[in-house]
């Protein structure tokens, strides 16, 4: 038997959404799983554009962690196999691969196991594995999606497709790990920037669920985490300021960096694209411009691809 797995790139707080608000991407992370009679263990082998850093840390593949993670917790053991990651997504950029390489690992284990489980319930797994809820509910899930504290399930926002808008990535060359960007937040915030960003992601949220750009436009504004976080990455306010000048509807730091996000309507995206280039040179901040969709679908196996 061979198993698929794909999951997609997201994109993270969206702004003032912290921990909150999650964007599926169309950039993909895909497991090949081939089960191999008289292999004693599982070998996971990585290809594709970020294999090089998939194994960052030299800690043990997490698909294969949250694969193993359902295996104890529900009493079934996984069978010999061989895992070949095929990594798209860049590594400790800000576009949630660790989200996505668990929850590939979730869904993958769910079916290997004959376990059943909902989408709620690999959500909660997946949630408690990454520490919040925002990357795994949109890799899980597609479109954007809110996570909230208390909540055992991503709330749907939007598919992706209604918003008719595209994103435009800046993508450093340089890596931008969580825990360093964590590092910088304050433990105490004014009771203005407290206030603004409630009413930001409050804006925000309605946008994505109605469509509204002018919506999605003044919501996409943090007070929280992105000005301490331009300490570590002195291109974020630069390159936000040239997106929305050069057309964006919104532009914000992706996830926890170091990579920067534009939301625009599909003709805009030349124009954001030459802003970011020449300002990247006069910062001599090497990386590379995408343009992606939004994903509306999310994390799945592909019938085409399952053989027995």
């Amino acid at each position: 038997m061979t198993l698929t797995v794909r999951a997609p790139a997201s994109s993270a707080n969206l702004g003032p959404g912290f921990d909150a608000l999650g964007l599926a991407l169309d950039l993909w992370n895909t497991l090949d799983i081939e089960f191999c009679a008289g292999q004693d263990d599982v070998v996971v082998r990585y290809r594709g554009a970020g294999s090089d850093a998939a194994g960052i840390g030299g800690h043990e593949d997490l698909s294969l962690t949250a694969m193993r993670r359902l295996s104890r917790q529900y009493g079934r053991a996984l069978p010999s196999m061989t895992i070949t990651a095929s990594v798209e997504i860049p590594v400790a950029r800000g576009l949630g691969s660790s989200a996505a390489a668990i929850v590939a690992g979730l869904v993958a284990g769910n079916e290997l196991l004959r376990l059943g489980l909902s989408d709620d319930q690999l959500y909660q797994a997946g949630a408690y594995m990454e520490g919040h809820g925002d990357n795994i509910g949109a890799a899980l899930r597609g479109g954007a999606i809110l996570s909230m504290p208390g909540l055992s399930r991503p709330i749907p926002l939007s598919d992706g497709e209604s918003l008719r808008l595209v994103a435009v990535l800046f993508i450093p060359d340089v890596t931008g790990p969580t825990w360093v960007a964590r590092a910088e937040l304050p433990q105490t915030v004014t009771l203005a920037d407290a206030a603004f960003n409630l009413g930001a992601a409050s804006g925000l949220v309605a946008g994505l669920i109605t469509g509204d750009h002018a919506a999605i436009a003044a919501g996409m504004h943090d007070r929280l985490h992105e000005p301490p976080r331009s300490r570590l990455y002195p291109h974020l306010l630069p390159m936000t300021e040239a997106a929305r000048s050069a057309g964006a509807v919104g532009a914000c730091l992706s996830g926890a960096g170091p990579s920067i996000l534009a939301l625009t309507d599909p003709h805009r995206t030349e124009a954001i694209r030459r802003a970011w280039t020449r300002l990247a040179h006069d910062l001599a901040i090497p990386g590379d411009c995408r343009v992606l969709s939004i994903a509306s679908e999310g994390a799945h196996i592909c019938p085409a691809l399952v053989t027995t």
